[in-house]
């Protein structure tokens, strides 16, 4: 399918009648009929049901509220019209975002964790950029497809004086629950991944620790901006342990021709590493990925291609011990029909402008 029949099947989707877009319908789409952007994966065993989750996008659902939306499969090719299942509350200071959302499991309750922002509520300026409140915030659940309810408010994880987004949930080898998030380059210049350690109620338990600066990646490019500024970005923190016991993190940045997904490996086996920069696994204008595990065994990656009218592409990967690798392109589940682009559209006009 190419851009003219999408386009088509998006305004057909949004034509629909609202409360038709949400009755349960058979899985009829196809991945280049979906609008996505920092896809989630969920395999429930139970089940036997993938659940991606995304940014509601009003197209899909007929939903305008800001929120999470989530497909379903059987399959990983054909999927359900998607519904809401966390729509931002009234009175919550976020006024825009709802981007990258995940959902874990934890404590006999399913989390979402999804980044939020406010630009009218302004941070201290670094230089000439103007730094603004965004934070990951917390949602929970008693089935992983919700519906999600705000926790704490919809107050932050991090601390809210601290411009961050991605935030994912990683639990140590002793149990203990990490909040591991990016810190925005508005507010650093050079982009950062941090932890901070959290109690059982996943809140904060302690103060940001540094795990690595994006331009430690030997591949990652500084991107110029209109004050003169080289910044680097860092985003999607997600972990994997391997099968040899490798602890490896997912993460993205941009390169010399686009959007990245890149790899680290903790050189000690814990999260405060250090971390050593491997070779990206997909370059392409492809990124913000995550790893879960089909239901047939394999080890499989999901990340959006390209960045702006992001689209969902699947990999199938390889456990080789020290590190994962991508093993082929799954071009029978996503049909490969995605246009790429030597050059990087801004994601916002003034986060994420780059060079061509």
């Amino acid at each position: 399918m190419r851009v003219k029949p999408l386009m088509a099947a998006l305004a057909a989707l949004a034509a629909a009648p609202v409360a038709a877009q949400q009755k349960p319908v058979e899985a009829s789409l196809l991945l280049p009929q979906m609008q996505l952007h920092d896809p989630f994966i969920v395999a429930d065993k139970a089940s036997q049901t993938y659940y991606l989750f995304t940014r509601n996008e009003a197209a899909m659902t007929g939903d305008r509220r800001l929120g999470t939306m989530v497909y379903t499969s059987k399959d990983l090719k054909r999927w359900t019209r998607p519904r809401v299942v966390f729509a931002l509350p009234e009175g919550i200071w976020a006024k825009g975002g709802a981007w990258a959302p995940e959902v874990h499991a934890w404590k006999g309750k399913w989390y979402l964790f999804t980044t939020f922002h406010d630009e009218a509520a302004t941070l201290p300026p670094e230089g000439k950029r103007k730094p603004y409140r965004r934070g990951t915030i917390l949602a929970v659940a008693d089935k992983v497809d919700g519906p999600y309810r705000a926790v704490r408010n919809g107050e932050p994880i991090a601390p809210k004086d601290l411009m961050t987004l991605d935030g994912t949930l990683y639990v140590d080898t002793a149990g203990k629950p990490w909040l591991v998030y990016a810190h925005e380059w508005l507010q650093t210049t050079v982009g950062t991944i941090e932890a901070i350690p959290l109690n059982d109620d996943l809140s904060a338990a302690g103060a940001p620790r540094v795990l690595f600066r994006a331009n430690e990646a030997g591949w990652a490019k500084g991107q110029r901006q209109a004050d003169g500024d080289s910044v680097w970005v860092t985003d999607g923190p997600e972990f994997h342990r391997t099968a040899a016991g490798t602890l490896v993190m997912l993460w993205s940045s941009y390169g010399e021709r686009g959007y990245v997904q890149g790899i680290a490996r903790s050189k000690s086996g814990n999260l405060d590493g250090p971390w050593e920069q491997l070779d990206p696994l997909v370059r392409r204008d492809s990124g913000h990925g995550m790893l879960f595990r089909a239901f047939d065994g394999r080890l499989m990656m999901v990340l959006h291609r390209p960045f702006t009218m992001a689209l969902g592409k699947l990999y199938e990967m390889k456990d080789v011990g020290d590190r994962v690798e991508v093993v082929r392109e799954a071009t029978e589940l996503d049909l490969e029909a995605y246009p790429t682009h030597p050059c990087v559209q801004p994601h916002t006009p003034s986060e994420r402008r780059v060079e061509c």
